[in-house]
């Protein structure tokens, strides 16, 4: 079954971490570029990171650039977001999304091959 599964969120306090998982089977996250969106309450889907399909380039929205870090890792064909510096504004559902070309910038869902369910992520003190 080919699906994506983001996993790791939760609450924590302004200034804190977390780490997002999206777990892939079916697929190779290797063989797509994959993306983080992101949709707050009441907002639209907002794209905030991009892995190139190389594995090594990555893009940053403006306003989560030095805070997050999007990786993968091939072995347990996982992608990742690492998330530093959490405030309020980053309350949201984050998803995960893998498209077919070389890079994926596109914050619509219906733009990816695959897309996860989302894991909430909440900002509060």
């Amino acid at each position: 079954q080919v699906q994506l599964v983001e996993s790791g969120g939760g609450l924590v306090q302004p200034g804190g971490s977390l780490r997002l998982s999206c777990a892939a089977s079916g697929f190779a996250v290797s063989d797509y570029a994959m993306s983080w969106v992101r949709q707050a309450p009441g907002k639209g889907h907002e794209w905030i990171a991009a892995l190139y399909k190389n594995g090594a380039d990555t893009s940053y929205a403006e306003n989560v650039e030095g805070r997050f870090t999007i990786s993968r890792d091939a072995a347990e064909n996982t992608l990742y977001l690492q998330m530093n510096g959490l405030q309020p504004e980053d309350t949201a559902v984050y998803f995960c999304g893998a498209c077919s070309g070389y890079v994926c910038y596109d914050m619509r869902p219906s733009r990816y091959t695959y897309w996860g369910q989302g894991t909430q992520v909440t900002v509060s003190s």
